[in-house]
């Protein structure tokens, strides 16, 4: 019997009160706890209410006993005006367009970078009323499923390890060659872009360059994670019939990698791709962003470092 009325209590509170109440009846029984008549646990047993649900009426109670109510307003659902209806519909066309040219560096849709334009223009629209918009018009892509990581690098402290990489791509659909965008980030939390800069080719001095500009503004970090880039590392393959090696892999060190030892930062390095899924990551955001920030303002990627982080800034 007493777990029967476990169950009927269980359901009673699960209904809204407005339809086991009047106004009235509520208002009564807070008035009452006000006045020390009554205490809030048999307030809540009578109701059926929480304390946290008891504490929300009461203090609407309170900002004023005559205007309280708990009848239920249903508000209409807001329509979208056949102009947002239209901005939408060329938002995620054009989106469409940039997926489709082969030469841009983006494979998907990204509805929240159409969203935030949306929200320039003034038209705030929520993501999944557009990715509903974008199912009628075949602007939808089922997500991949993700990759499994053979490795993972963790730290504990901000500056512990560095993930360095560079990713060359067509970075505006408006520029007449590709260039190299060379970024490093924080292991940490945080994963703070430290630098990001485009070069025109991806050579020892411009990684030293991007090492520079990091160390000069935050310092030493501990370690560098990089992948067997022959700018990083020295790799050769093993000896063959017709071929005698003097040197094997790591038996010479690249510049970069020795001006790295002169300052006492230790070097670790990525087996595969998915091993640095961290700064990856990163660049397939920033492949996002960048090439449709340049192909809707119908500009060229500049090759300042302060204009990207700056464009990125207001995204």
């Amino acid at each position: 019997m007493d777990c029967w009325d476990t169950v009927l209590r269980k359901e009673e509170c699960m209904d809204q009160i407005h339809r086991r109440f009047s106004t009235d009846q509520v208002r009564n029984l807070l008035r009452d706890y006000t006045e020390v008549l009554l205490e809030r646990p048999a307030i809540e047993k009578t109701l059926g209410l929480s304390k946290s649900r008891f504490f929300a009426l009461l203090k609407s109670y309170r900002k004023g006993p005559e205007a309280f109510t708990i009848t239920y307003q249903r508000g209409t659902p807001r329509k979208i005006s056949a102009e947002a209806e239209e901005k939408i519909k060329k938002a995620l066309l054009e989106e469409k367009a940039l997926i489709e040219n082969r030469d841009l560096p983006i494979s998907g849709y990204n509805y929240s970078a159409i969203r935030d334009r949306l929200l320039k223009q003034g038209l705030r629209i929520s993501v999944p009323t557009i990715i509903d918009r974008a199912k009628h018009l075949g602007c939808y892509q089922e997500r991949p499923k993700k990759k499994l990581r053979d490795r993972e690098v963790l730290t504990t402290a901000i500056g512990a390890l560095i993930q360095h990489d560079a990713s060359h791509h067509l970075w505006s659909p408006y520029a007449q060659e590709k260039w190299v965008l060379i970024s490093s980030l924080d292991d940490y939390c945080s994963r703070k872009l430290l630098y990001a800069d485009f070069f025109k080719a991806e050579t020892t001095w411009a990684h030293i360059r991007a090492m520079e500009a990091l160390i000069c503004r935050f310092g030493l970090p501990l370690r560098y994670y990089v992948d067997s880039l022959r700018v990083f590392r020295f790799v050769q393959y093993r000896d063959s019939f017709w071929k005698k090696l003097n040197l094997r892999t790591d038996e010479a060190d690249p510049q970069w990698k020795q001006l790295l030892q002169s300052l006492g930062v230790e070097i670790t390095y990525a087996l595969s791709p998915q091993a640095k899924g961290k700064i990856e990551r990163s660049y397939h955001w920033l492949q996002d962003r960048i090439v449709r920030t340049a192909a809707l303002e119908k500009s060229e990627a500049r090759t300042q470092s302060g204009w990207l982080i700056s464009r990125l800034s207001r995204r």
